[in-house]
């Protein structure tokens, strides 16, 4: 296509920079056809003018759109050039985070100088198993890649990682080696990858140092090849050296170090082993402190000095050889420090008793003397003669350091060579893995012999890299049937020619060393004269005569002349060597041995083939005449020899490619150099990947993928049926140049920038429809905000206006109110001024009237007074006359009046002496007499009157003087008061004249008394404010006491809940851990078991000898022995065979270590579950405690009463029963930790007790009545059996003592007539009419019975009423139990305990209510039994004996016996099963090991073989036989091992023998007699308890197998639903549409789109249904079916959440939705199964979070602090992953910033939580088995015929 059509307005573009090598610019114009400038716009907003080349005229590179940047491929990049490269790369490490990239077949590895958690054991297990391009880049894929096909392909593999020093090789490596070691583990027991991970630590310590780049730098290439066996196991290792760098040993530059075991030496110098050594600090020693940088930060050399040892422990270096090293290396320091003085200027001295040199021979072994002689001297060999010439000091000093490079480098081959001898296998490798750690290109400013090998070996693998990539290129365009074209690449064999040609460099450099007087000038002169100007790839620096210019494939490299004839030789003075060999120290001699002895028998590759692992240039001959032609070989000669055969070895392998980066020179974290990263790309061949790409059709879709991408380019019309057709229809009309891509068998082919092109189309289409749809929304927008303003207009305006009038309405009101207020006040102030006047004006005449007024009434009120005065005047001046005349009257009469009567008195007193007086006085006397009698009588008459008067007045007198007497009492009495309350008031007036003088003293004191309180209560006001003030403090301080004793009581409180609920929750966690070690511990000694038969049989196999015959004996003991040990069943049956075969085994030592090994690992894993079950021993010991053993049943009676004395036994140990849990119950309520209740005075406890004692004397009467009954029956059946001598005994016997109501007696007595009637004739027998008095006595009892059998129906049939209401009574009981258990749990445990115990008295008491009248009522019938028996008994007696009469002793004898018509009732099953002896394999074989679960789950009951086994075990402990017990027992477990084993990865048979195994369990719990297990149970369910053993051990071995086919059956549907979750769960386009496919480049992940095969959600729901039907089908408890479904979910969960932590592709808003979408259809499945609270939804929380923070903003703060408060399940280290691998899938979704993402790190710092990035997806919840005991009765079982179980009988 044309430029034109690209290099648009807003196109991106990148130009070349000075600093950062590219710059991304913006076009401001369209580019057309001639334009020799661009206008550009910079990021930063700066305009440039870019001026094309006018040669060339190339264009500046295009820039990949947005939503391709990032990607995991290179190859993906719709451009493919360097600036796209390097900003892919920048991108992800700087803004991902993310170290790893593919480049097509190239892992790119860019080392963060930073410890990521990528590496753990979890991501092994992520990778293992996965599609290279299924998971994102990382070296486990690139490992697991090798692994792979290593296996599918049959060929052997290589991983070769380069890289330059620093950038991350040697770990690279590493990692590789510990993930096979991971995956494929050991294929025996000598942990073999342990030793070859423990290779490394020896290999750094001796083969790496400090450079200015790398802390760790390898200065020495390896090649390990790691051995597996045919299973793909590793049984071994060989490792290959090249080029160790021996220059170092001598000479460090500055700020570099010299071999880490040197400095390691140094820092351990102080252990006491090591003080032989005579070691100081590295800065005594001239070859460690010639950098001087002796410390690496962070690193403590003494610990890695520690690990060295353990590593060299582990791979079987003994300590006497670790000593040796240790002696030699320090001699090589010691040697360092031999000082030379120069006699002359050919010839130096050692000073005597030179100190370092003493130390270097003792350590060596060697005499003083001659090391010193020849130190200083040197022996050359003519024709003829032999000289020993001194040497001077200089040459001296490089002998010196020429022989302690080669003591070392001696050294480190005798290493590997031994380090590969423990890394040999005895077994044959069927394939290996190597990986290749070799240095990289190198280029520095002094480029020497070193870096000249370094880089020869580059462009050797160079080569080779570029031949592989072309051949796969082929290779894949040959598959899809494109038309190949031939892609002009890169070859560097021209510079390989210059090099290793024949008159190459490196011939020239031997033939140069060969020449006696050849110097570096010779070689460079003939280089000169051989290359320059005849071969383009040599060139000569311009002002240098002793160095030469190869090009090389990656860069212009100027090597230095100078020391490469001395490297290359690499000479060293044979008779140093000879001192060395005859030291007295045994080690050193073998460093020096021959060739043929020095190599190693390990060090032979599998072809046969011998590596070069010895890099000394001397190698010796065999024989000894031969030493002048000794070292010809050299070290030139020898890397070239190695490079063939490492080349040789690639070419035979399928290698695979990492290259490490080195971001940065300042070993910075996360932190990119451009020119740097340029420069390795360079060098490294990623750009030449990226360029043989480019040159042919780089990018390539499926057909699938591309119509799925590229939908929204089509019309409805172009889509066709045929996906294949549309995309060629459409390809056509977009790209007119069909040059630009091709159509393959499965793919469409793309030249470079088509891919760009189509999407710029898709993203022009998406976004001319985004403009359509903007359009339209904001059309739609801004017409309702239109309509919304105009209405807001109308509506303000309709208030403005009527705001306006209003206003003007109020301003035509405020103007007539003024007018109002006007007028009013108007006349308001007239009116108030003439009231004012007028007010003043009456005020005025008020005043002057008053005053008028005033004035006249004085004058008359003056007269008046006059007046009033006068004439009180004038009368008082009357009377006083009128009285003075009156008393002057009055005495004047007075006086006349007193004189009269003086003169009338002296007359009288004389006549009254005269005789005439009397007369006179005669005369008149009887007229007086008369008349007096006269008025006598009238006064009788009057008395009369009076008198009655009188006696009436008399009888009102009496009455009033009643009352008077009453009024006169009264009065007296009221006197006497008086006089009383006179004396009182005497004595009152006493005491107040008392009182008042106390008064008047009191006042006196009350004065001083009143001065000194003043004084007081001034005192004490002060005292009381003081006392007030201190008072106010004290309230304060006792508020803020009272306050804070409130708050930390409060705290203290809240600390104690939470402590509770932390403590309840962590022994709850204590609880599963402990469980979930247990059943790991079991997990483990399964695995172990397992191992150990396969030991056996690879035992038996490599002996050849056949297994020795003998019996398994028995490996379980009695359960009522001490020894007896839950798990001795498998130990001991495991370790039988194994003492039997020792003999056999001591053929083979090795294994026989093994076995020991495992014997001791058995043995320390049973002592560990021993003391597990020891624990749950002692805890359930508190439960059991209180529980005594049974006492022996008695032995059985005879047949004839066997009935009789079961049915007494049952009631004597139920009696027993009820004894012992009625005293347990009595010490459970006297021990109980609640006195308050249970105490003995408490009313609670005497209620209960009271009731308790009451219902034991009830059943001691009860029973006694029981008794009697049965005498009674026995007395009728005795009284009975002599009369019916006819009849069969035995029969009557059995009859009579089944006789359990009227029906059956009724029925014997009928039979009983029958028996007893003649055949003789009835006229004969009736003669005297007893016969006929006998029938109607038996019709009258008939009738009788008959009616007592119908009541006895109907009682029964309300009998049986009665018990269907128990029942319902009993399932509410069950439910309210259930309940309050529930609500139990959830309180504390002291309220648990307490209301436990408090729920346990109220049923207790509501069942001793119960049994109370239970009793009464069958009191009741018994007394009711009672009577009716008697009347049987007479009317029986009086019936016989009439018969007997009418019946004679001879017709008796001679009358024929008649068969008896008595009904027997059949005989009840008792739910047992037996079988002989010699049945019981043929019961195992045909009940286990041959069953189809299939057959048996849908046709038979759930549980069928556990019930028939347990009905086989009722009958051996009802026969009492222990041995019975035990060898079924034993059978049945082995026999469930076996078919697990057999079939163990069938989900049908584990879940069918998990079932069948918990069913058993609880069978054996349900009838084992423990009350606990017992209380759900039917009273016929009771009556089947096992009587005679205790399997709780059993218990324990049942359930310990059901734990481990449990952990089997886990395994078995993980391992059926792991290669559907991440297709259905992830891949899959649920919701289709919603996600677009992005180009993935070279390594094509597994396609979401819902091809056939496959897996979608709906073949997971589908599996889980078919998991959850199966598990219904075979009666798994419900329990177990939410357990087993939680671990189903966890595991789609942790595997769905790991794949998408490692997959870049999947963290896009799109997938979020299909997650979400995915996740609400599980919960779905989990509603429909009634499932949800089995905690199966919690487990996915993690994953849904995950799915969310892909979905939520990721912008602001605000949105920072909600993810982190909605991802509490999510760690950290997820969290921000699943931020740095957010990826776009279109141009509208914003990548998340790096900013955001730190703000999220520094909000979740504090959180703690696991560093692990991975969830463990192999973790198995603690599985736990409720008891869930059967409600079917076992009598009513039925053994099909279709299971073969003929041989067994029903008891």
């Amino acid at each position: 296509m044309a430029a034109s059509e690209l290099y648009t307005k807003f196109a991106r573009v990148w130009i070349p920079d000075p600093e950062e090598v590219w710059k991304s610019a913006e076009l401001l114009k369209d580019y057309k056809p001639g334009d020799k400038v661009l206008l550009l716009q910079l990021e930063e907003g700066k305009d440039l003018e870019y001026r094309l080349d006018p040669k060339t005229k190339e264009l500046p590179h295009l820039r990949n759109p947005d939503i391709l940047v990032g990607e995991n491929d290179l190859t993906a990049l719709s451009y493919l050039h360097e600036p796209a490269v390097l900003h892919n790369l920048r991108v992800r490490f700087i803004d991902s985070k993310l170290i790893y990239t593919y480049c097509g077949i190239v892992l790119v590895a860019i080392n963060p100088y930073e410890q990521l958690p990528i590496y753990g054991e979890d991501i092994i297990n992520a990778y293992s198993g996965q599609n290279m391009g299924d998971m994102d880049p990382h070296i486990f894929a690139v490992a697991e890649e090798a692994y792979k096909q290593m296996a599918r392909d049959e060929r052997n593999q290589s991983i070769i990682v380069s890289g330059e020093s620093g950038a991350g090789k040697t770990v690279s490596a590493k990692y590789a080696m510990r993930y096979f070691a991971t995956v494929s583990g050991s294929a025996s027991e000598a942990n073999v990858e342990e030793k070859v991970l423990a290779s490394n630590p020896i290999m750094e310590s001796i083969g790496n140092a400090k450079t200015t780049r790398n802390d760790n730098s390898s200065r020495f290439g390896k090649y390990i090849e790691i051995g597996f066996d045919k299973r793909y196991r590793i049984i071994g290792a060989n490792m290959r050296t090249y080029l160790l760098e021996k220059s170092r040993v001598v000479f460090q530059a500055e700020e570099e170090r010299n071999y880490h075991i040197f400095y390691q030496l140094c820092a351990s110098a102080k252990l006491p082993e090591f003080k032989m050594l005579r070691l100081g600090n590295a800065n005594h020693f001239h070859y460690t402190k010639q950098g001087g940088s002796p410390v690496i930060e962070g690193v403590d050399d003494a610990k890695e000095m520690a690990h060295t040892r353990q590593a060299c422990t582990l791979l079987g270096i003994s300590e006497s050889y670790q000593m040796g090293i240790f002696r030699i290396l320090a001699g090589i320091l010691h040697l360092g420090n031999v000082g030379f003085t120069s006699r002359d200027s050919d010839s130096c001295t050692i000073p005597p008793k030179h100190e370092p040199l003493s130390i270097f021979c003792d350590l060596m072994g060697v005499d003083y003397e001659e090391m010193c002689h020849w130190l200083c001297h040197r022996k050359l060999a003519t024709a003829t003669e032999t000289y020993i010439k001194p040497i001077s000091k200089l040459q001296a000093t490089n002998a010196r350091d020429a022989l302690s490079k080669h003591i070392y480098a001696k050294l480190f081959n005798w290493i590997v060579d031994h380090v590969n001898q423990a890394l040999h296998s005895a077994v044959k490798q069927h394939s290996f893995i190597g990986v290749l750690d070799i240095y990289g290109f190198e280029t520095f400013e002094i480029n020497s012999f070193e870096q000249f090998c370094i880089n020869y070996a580059n462009e050797k693998l160079q080569q080779q890299f570029n031949m592989h990539v072309f051949k796969l290129e082929q290779e894949e365009y040959m598959k899809e049937q494109i038309p190949w074209t031939l892609i002009d690449f890169y070859d560097n064999q021209p510079c390989i020619n210059l090099i290793e040609s024949k008159l190459g460099i490196l011939d020239l450099l031997d033939e140069e060393c060969k020449m006696p007087k050849g110097t570096d000038d010779t070689w460079a002169q003939k280089l000169y004269n051989t290359h320059l100007n005849k071969c383009a790839l040599f060139e000569k620096p311009r002002l240098s005569n002793k160095a030469f210019i190869i090009q090389h494939f990656a860069d212009k490299v100027e090597y230095q002349c100078e020391g490469f004839l001395e490297k290359n030789k690499d000479t060293v003075f044979e008779e140093q060597i000879k001192v060395l060999k005859s030291s007295k120290f045994k080690m050193l001699p073998e460093l020096f041995q021959d060739d043929e002895k020095a190599i190693s028998p390990t060090s032979a590759t599998s072809s046969g083939r011998t590596p070069l692992t010895r890099l000394s240039a001397k190698p010796t001959k065999g024989r000894p005449g031969q030493t002048a032609k000794e070292h010809k070989k050299t070290v030139g000669h020898q890397f070239r020899n190695s490079l063939h055969l490492l080349m040789e070895t690639l070419n035979a392998t399928t290698p695979h490619y990492v290259r490490c980066i080195k971001p940065n020179d300042f070993k910075f974290p996360f932190t990119f150099d451009e020119k740097r990263a340029v420069q390795q790309l360079r060098a490294c061949g990623v750009l030449e990947t990226i360029r043989i790409s480019a040159a042919g059709f780089p990018s390539r879709w499926t057909y699938q993928e591309f119509f799925s991408r590229y939908r929204v380019l089509m019309k409805q019309k172009d889509v066709l049926s045929d996906r294949k057709q549309t995309c060629k229809n459409v390809l056509e009309k977009l790209i007119l140049d069909k040059d630009k891509y091709q159509f393959g068998k499965t793919k469409i082919f793309f030249r470079a920038g088509q891919v760009a092109y189509l999407e710029k189309l898709r993203a022009d289409k998406l976004r001319a429809a985004c403009i359509r749809i903007q359009k339209t929304i904001r059309g739609w927008l801004l017409r309702k905000k239109y309509l919304r303003m105009r209405k807001a207009a109308i509506t303000v305006q309709r208030y403005v206006r009527g705001y306006q009038a209003r206003c003007y309405a109020k301003f035509l009101h405020r103007t007539k109110a003024a007018t109002v207020i006007q007028k009013y006040w108007r006349m308001y102030v007239a009116r108030r001024k003439y009231k004012i006047t007028r007010a003043a004006t009456i005020v005025l005449q008020s005043h002057l009237r008053g005053y008028l007024a005033r004035n006249r009434y004085r004058k008359i009120l003056r007269e008046h007074k006059a007046v009033i005065i006068q004439k009180w005047v004038r009368g008082w001046l009357a009377r006083t006359y009128y009285k003075k005349t009156m008393h002057a009257i009055i005495y004047l009469q007075c006086c006349f009046r007193r004189m009269m009567a003086k003169r009338e008195l002296k007359k009288l007193k004389i006549e009254a002496r005269s005789v005439e007086r009397y007369k006179k006085l005669h005369i008149g006397m009887e007229n007086k007499i008369m008349q007096l009698q006269r008025k006598v009588d009238e006064q009788n008459k009057d008395y009369k009157c009076l008198m009655e008067k009188l006696t009436n007045l008399e009888g009102t007198y009496n009455s009033e003087t009643e009352k008077l007497r009453s009024d006169l009492e009264r009065l007296q009495l009221s006197e006497e008061e008086a006089k009383i309350a006179t004396g009182r008031v005497l004595s009152l007036q006493e005491e107040i004249a008392k009182l008042r003088k106390d008064l008047e003293q009191t006042r006196s004191e009350k004065k001083s008394i009143e001065e000194r309180a003043d004084k007081y209560k001034q005192e004490t006001e002060q005292l009381v404010s003081v006392l007030k003030e201190e008072n106010t403090l004290l309230k304060q301080e006792k508020e803020a006491l009272n306050h804070l004793i409130v708050e930390q009581a409060k705290e203290m409180t809240e600390t104690m809940e939470k402590k509770l609920v932390e403590e309840t929750k962590q022994l709850e966690l204590d609880l599963n851990d402990e469980r979930l070690r247990y059943q790991n511990l079991l997990n483990e000694f399964s695995r172990l078991e397992e191992r150990y038969d396969d030991l056996k049989e690879e035992m038996t196999l490599m002996v050849n000898v056949p297994k020795p015959g003998h019996k398994r004996t028995d490996s379980t003991h009695s359960s009522n022995e001490s020894e007896y040990t839950f798990s001795s069943e498998i130990v001991e049956t495991e370790d039988i065979p194994l003492r039997t075969e020792e003999p056999s085994e001591k053929k083979v030592p090795l294994d026989m270590s093994l076995f020991l090994k495992l014997q001791k690992r058995v043995t320390e894993l049973e002592q560990e579950k021993q003391m597990m079950q020891d624990e749950l021993d002692r805890k359930e010991e508190q439960v059991l405690r209180s529980k005594a053993k049974e006492e022996e049943r008695p032995q059985i009676r005879g047949a004839e009463l066997e009935y009789e004395s079961l049915k007494r036994q049952e009631l004597e140990s139920e009696n027993k029963k009820l004894k012992n849990e009625l005293n347990e119950l009595r010490k459970a309520l006297s021990e109980k930790s609640a006195p308050e209740v249970t105490a003995p005075g408490a009313p609670a406890y005497r209620v209960l007790m009271e009731q308790l004692t009451s219902v034991s004397e009830e059943l001691d009467v009860r029973k006694e009545e029981v008794l009697i009954l049965r005498s009674q029956l026995v007395s009728q059946k005795e009284a009975i059996q002599p009369k019916n001598t006819m009849t069969d005994s035995t029969i009557l016997l059995e009859d009579v003592q089944k006789m359990k109501d009227k029906g059956e007696i009724a029925q014997a007595y009928i039979g009983l007539k029958e028996t007893n009637r003649s055949s003789v004739d009835f006229h004969q027998l009736n003669e005297d009419g007893e016969l006929w008095l006998v029938n109607e006595g038996l019709k009258q009892a008939n009738r009788l019975l008959e009616s007592q059998l119908q009541s006895q129906k109907r009682s029964h049939e309300n009998e049986a009423e009665a018990l269907r209401g128990e029942i319902q009574s009993l399932k509410e009981e069950n439910n309210r139990q259930q309940q309050l258990l529930a609500q139990n749990l959830q309180l504390p445990p002291e309220a648990r305990i307490e209301a436990s115990l408090q729920h346990e008295i109220t049923r207790l008491t509501n069942e001793n209510l119960d049994l109370m009248e239970q009793l009464e009522k069958q009191d009741k019938t018994v007394r009711k039994l009672k009577k009716q028996l008697k009347v049987f008994a007479k009317k029986i007696g009086e019936l016989e004996v009439g018969q007997m009469e009418s019946i004679s002793p001879g017709q008796i004898i001679d009358e024929p016996i008649r068969p008896v018509n008595i009904p027997r009732k059949e005989k009840d099953f008792q739910g047992m099963l037996e079988y002989k002896k010699e049945d019981e394999q043929k019961l195992v074989k045909n009940l286990i090991l041959e069953l189809k679960p299939r057959g048996v789950a849908v046709n038979l009951i759930p549980g069928l073989p556990a019930y028939i086994l347990f009905m086989c075990v009722r009958h051996a402990d009802y026969l009492n036989d222990d041995q019975k017990v035990r060898s079924l027992l034993t059978s049945t477990i082995n026999s469930i091992k076996k078919v697990l084993k057999k079939r163990g990865d069938d989900f049908e048979t584990v879940s069918f023998w998990l079932s069948n195994t918990c069913r058993f369990l609880h069978c054996l719990k349900q009838y084992s007699g423990e009350e606990g297990f017992m209380k759900h149970n039917t009273s016929r369910q009771n009556e089947h308890c096992l009587t005679n053993f205790d399997l709780a051990e059993y218990r324990q071995v049942l359930s310990d197998l059901a734990i481990q086919i449990y952990q089997q059956l886990v395994r078995v549907l993980e391992n059926i639903l792991q290669p559907m979750i991440v297709s259905g769960m992830l891949e899959h386009e649920t919701i289709q549409g919603v996600s677009g496919v992005k180009p993935t480049g070279l390594r094509k992940r597994t396609s979401s789109i819902a091809d056939e095969g496959t897996y979608t959600l709906d073949s997971i729901l589908r599996q889980l249904n078919s998991f959850h039907s199966v598990m219904c089908q075979h009666g798994m408890d419900p329990e177990l079916i939410k357990q087993v479904v939680k671990q189903m979910f966890y595991i789609v969960g942790a595997i769905t959440l790991n794949n998408l932590l490692l997959r870049k592709d999947m963290c896009s808003w799109s997938k979020g939705m299909q997650i979400r979408y995915n996740v609400s259809q599980l919960e779905e499945w989990l509603r429909d199964k009634n499932l949800m609270n089995s905690g199966a939804k919690e487990t996915l929380e993690p994953l849904i979070q995950a799915a969310q923070l892909l979905q939520v903003k990721k912008k602001t703060d605000d949105d920072a602090e909600a993810i982190c408060s909605m991802c509490n399940a999510l760690t950290t280290a997820q969290i921000v992953k699943v931020l740095n691998l957010y990826t776009p899938v279109n141009e509208f979704e914003e990548r998340v910033s790096v900013s955001f993402i730190r703000t999220i790190q520094m909000r979740l710092r504090d959180r703690k939580d696991s560093p692990q990035l991975l969830m463990d997806a192999k973790h198995i919840f603690p599985v736990t088995f409720p008891f869930n005991p059967s409600s079917l009765a076992l009598e009513t079982i039925q053994i099909p015929a279709s299971l073969g179980l003929g041989f067994i009988s029903r008891v």
